[in-house]
């Protein structure tokens, strides 16, 4: 089954269009402590023009602990929006970062 239409039976009903729910799956594949730029997601999801609307997208996320939005970046290395705020964001993935760097010297 493929994992839009499993997503959409787990959730129980059609909250999001299709292109939201890939770019919403598309960034619950981005690695722990790692970021990507909003355009890496619009080209991984086949509409490489469609940066903003991936950020819209990112914006509606019911699950950000689940969907890491926080961890789309925009191409000039600044954060971008946040629902929980910009330092929330960095806090995030500083976090992040240094989890994974520990974890790598242990």
């Amino acid at each position: 089954m493929a994992p839009v239409i499993r997503y959409r039976l787990i959730m129980g009903k059609n909250i999001f269009t299709d292109f939201q729910l890939r770019v919403l799956l598309q960034a619950a594949k981005i690695p722990f402590g790692e970021v990507r730029t909003y355009k890496w997601v619009a080209q991984k999801i086949g509409a490489p023009k469609a940066v903003r609307a991936v950020g819209t997208a990112l914006k509606k996320n019911p699950y950000p602990l689940i969907i890491p939005c926080h961890r789309v970046i925009k191409s000039s290395g600044e954060l971008g929006e946040y629902a929980g705020g910009k330092n929330i964001k960095k806090a995030l993935i500083v976090f992040e970062r240094a989890l994974k760097a520990k974890k790598a010297v242990a």
